[in-house]
This record gives C-alpha cells, sequence and structure tokens, in this order.
C-alpha cells in the first residue's frame, strides 16, 4: 500500500501579515481615541464638579456676610460704588463679640479675573472701623496694596457683576443709600437702614467649568421672607 505524502504546513503571505498589522493599528487607533475620550470626560466632569463646589461655598459666605449685617450707630452697613460692596458683619467667634469689615469686587490676577473677598480684622471700636472701611475701599481700587496683609481670598473666575437693592417694594439698581431721619427714641442709632433685599446678578465666563449669567436674590430677615433663593 502507498504511502501518503506529508503536506509542509503553509504560512502567512506577506499580504495576509500586511492586512493583520493594519487590523490591529486600525484597533489600537480606535481604542486610543475612545480610552482618550473617556479621560477628557472624565476631566470635564471634575472640572465641572469642583466649579460647582466652589460656587457653593462662595455663595453661602455671601448670604452669611449679608445675614450678619451690623448696623452701627452713625455708619454705613453696606455700601456699593458700582465695583466694590462693602459690608460691616458681627464677627464670627460668639465667644468674643466683635464687628468686621467685609469687601467684595472683581479683580485680575494670575488666575484671571475672579470674584474676591476681603475681611478685615475683628475690632470693638468706632475708630478701628474707620479705619477698615478705608482700607477696604483701598483694597478695592488698588489692586490689594491697601488690603493691610488682611484676608483676601480669590473665589470664582467672574466677568462681571451687578446688584439691586429691593426698597419700596421694586427692585432698582443698587446705589448710594438715602440717610433716613434721626429716630427720637435712639438718637445714637443708624441713620442708615439696610434695604429689605439685595440682588445678586453674576456672569460667570466660559471656560470647564460654569458659565452664563447667575442671579441670587437675598431678603433681610426681618421682613419676614426666606433669607435667600
Amino acid at each position: 500500500m502507498q504511502r501518503a505524502k506529508a503536506t509542509a504546513p503553509r504560512g502567512f503571505t506577506l499580504i495576509e501579515l500586511l492586512v493583520a498589522i493594519a487590523v490591529m493599528a486600525l484597533l489600537s487607533l480606535v481604542s486610543w481615541r475612545g480610552l482618550d475620550s473617556m479621560s477628557r470626560a472624565t476631566l470635564q466632569n471634575q472640572q465641572r464638579a469642583d466649579a460647582v463646589l466652589t460656587l457653593q461655598a462662595t455663595l453661602a459666605q455671601w448670604g452669611a456676610d449679608l445675614d450678619a449685617v451690623t448696623p452701627l450707630a452713625q455708619t454705613r452697613p453696606i455700601d456699593w460704588d458700582g465695583r466694590a460692596l462693602r459690608l460691616t458683619r458681627r464677627g464670627s467667634d460668639d465667644a468674643a463679640p466683635s464687628v468686621q469689615v467685609v469687601a467684595w469686587t472683581l479683580k485680575s490676577g494670575p488666575d484671571g479675573v475672579r470674584w474676591r473677598r476681603w475681611q478685615s480684622q475683628p475690632f470693638t471700636t468706632r475708630g478701628d472701623w474707620q479705619q477698615a472701611w478705608n482700607l477696604a475701599a483701598a483694597w478695592a481700587q488698588d489692586g490689594g496694596s491697601g488690603s493691610g496683609g488682611y484676608n483676601d481670598v480669590p473665589l470664582v473666575p467672574a466677568s462681571s457683576w451687578q446688584l439691586y437693592y429691593f426698597r419700596d417694594n421694586v427692585w432698582a439698581p443698587a446705589g448710594q443709600l438715602p440717610t433716613a431721619a434721626p429716630n427720637p427714641n435712639n438718637p445714637a442709632g443708624p441713620v442708615v437702614a439696610m434695604p429689605d433685599g439685595v440682588r445678586l446678578v453674576i456672569t460667570l465666563p466660559p471656560g470647564d467649568g460654569l458659565a452664563g449669567t447667575l442671579t441670587r436674590d437675598w431678603v433681610r430677615p426681618t421682613v419676614g421672607a426666606p433669607k435667600s433663593s
């Protein structure tokens, strides 16, 4: 009986190898693009989450400052000059009653234009109030050299902001508050009263986080409405 001849194993041709290499390269490219898209999406989501948390903390501080405004005799508890807002507020340490001046404005810095907050040291005398009030104005005007080394915190990126006061049942652009008639029963009392409400309109620039115009209303607690919305 005649034995069958063994068949030599057949290898890949050059064309088959080239086709296989091209397919693997295409799969690698598709996989890399998918991973890159996932990585960018994760980064964008993280940036947005960080921006939301920063904005929430900033607005919480904004509301806390307004809630703590303290009218002092013959002083202005709130002042808006079209660029910066200054407030006279209670100190945060209940164990040691004091007063502070805080200021908010837009300022340029290494990280771009941001909404910033300045805070004075606690004080207990009217002379210290006047000094802190003047320092707050200097800080808002000269880029910070007049801050006296006090607390200056960059907050959220912003391109513009505007304030409105709620007085006489209407919202109107914030401005110089009128001097109230002295109270005969309290001649040493404040002559400038807080508005019934303060509306913040701030524009967040396009970027990796949040963008658009944000409106935040604060209502003076004594008028019987929620503090903010």
